[in-house]
C-alpha cells in the first residue's frame, strides 16, 4: 500500500488524478463559460453552434439602462470593497492582541452575516431601515450597506490570516528602536500587510461586483446594478443579450482585480528595496 504512492508507480494516479481534475475543469467551468461567450455573439441559434455571430447584443449592452448598471456595479463594488477593507482592517488589528475570548466575539461580529442567506441581509436592512430615525430604504446607501455587511467577513478574514503569517522580527526590532505605534504601523506593518490587503480588497469586490440576492431586495429603481440587469433580461428570454453583459461583467471584475494586483506588486517591490536600503 505504501508503494502505491511512491516512485513511479504513482505516475499513472498522477495522470488520473490530473485527467479528471481537468475533465471536471472543462464541464462545470470552461464548457459553460465557453457556451456564454458564444452566446454573447450568437445572431441565432437553433443547432448545437450559433449559425451567425454579431456584436449587436455588446453595442446593447453598452448603451442605455445597461450601461448605467456597469457604473452602478463599479461603483457599488469600489466603495462597499474599500469600507470593508477599512473596517476589516482595523478590526483585525484591534484584535491582534485582545483576549481569545474578544477575538472570538469580534471575530463572530464579522462573520454572521456571511452565515446567513444574503436574501436574508437584504430582508434585515429592509426591515431595519425603512422607518425613521434611520431611513434608506430606496436610496443607493442602503445597497452600498448591504454589499458592506455580506463582504466584510471576507475581507476581516484576509487581513485576520495575513496578521497571523506576519514575521515579528521587523515589528520587534522597529518597537526595539524606539518607533511609536503609529510609525510602527504606517512603514512596518502595512507595507507588510499590502498582499493580504491587495486579496482582500480582490476578493470584496469579486463577491460585490456578482452579489444579487441581497441587491435585488433593496435597490432603488435608479440604481440597478449588472447582475440584477442580467436576470431581468434573461427572465423576460433575451438570453444573448445578457451572456454579452456577462462577458462585460467578467472583464470589467477582472480589470479591476489585475489592477490592484499590480498595484500591490509594486508597492510591495518598494517595500522589500526599503528594507534592503536600511
Amino acid at each position: 500500500m505504501t508503494t502505491l504512492f511512491a516512485g513511479r508507480e504513482t505516475r499513472p494516479v498522477r495522470f488520473a488524478l490530473w485527467g479528471a481534475a481537468w475533465l471536471l475543469l472543462l464541464v462545470f467551468y470552461a464548457g459553460p463559460l465557453l457556451l456564454i461567450v458564444l452566446a454573447s455573439f450568437a445572431g441565432q441559434w437553433n443547432g448545437a453552434l450559433p449559425s451567425h455571430l454579431t456584436w449587436r447584443h455588446y453595442g446593447q449592452a453598452l448603451t442605455g439602462d445597461q450601461a448605467g448598471s456597469l457604473w452602478a456595479s463599479l461603483a457599488t463594488g469600489m466603495i462597499a470593497s474599500t469600507a470593508a477593507l477599512a473596517l476589516g482592517t482595523t478590526a483585525a488589528l484591534a484584535l491582534r492582541g485582545a483576549r481569545p475570548a474578544w477575538q472570538r466575539i469580534g471575530s463572530l461580529a464579522f462573520y454572521l452575516p456571511s452565515a446567513v442567506p444574503t436574501v436574508s441581509v437584504g430582508l434585515g436592512l429592509l426591515v431595519a431601515y425603512s422607518r425613521r430615525p434611520v431611513l434608506l430604504n430606496g436610496t443607493v446607501a442602503i445597497v452600498v450597506l448591504a454589499h458592506l455587511a455580506i463582504v466584510s467577513a471576507f475581507a476581516f478574514g484576509a487581513v485576520q490570516a495575513g496578521l497571523a503569517r506576519l514575521p515579528p522580527e521587523y515589528e520587534d526590532v522597529a518597537a526595539g528602536l524606539g518607533a511609536r505605534r503609529f510609525y510602527l504601523l504606517r512603514r512596518v506593518t502595512l507595507p507588510l500587510l499590502a498582499p493580504y490587503l491587495g486579496a482582500a480588497f480582490n476578493l470584496a469586490f469579486a463577491l460585490s461586483m456578482g452579489e444579487l440576492a441581497a441587491t435585488i431586495m433593496v435597490y432603488p429603481p435608479g440604481w440597478v446594478t449588472m447582475p440584477i440587469s442580467i436576470f431581468a433580461l434573461t427572465d423576460r428570454g433575451d438570453t444573448f443579450e445578457g451572456a454579452a453583459l456577462t462577458v462585460i461583467l467578467a472583464a470589467a471584475t477582472l480589470l479591476v482585480l489585475g489592477g490592484v494586483a499590480r498595484v500591490v506588486a509594486r508597492a510591495g517591490g518598494r517595500a522589500r528595496k526599503d528594507r534592503r536600503a536600511r
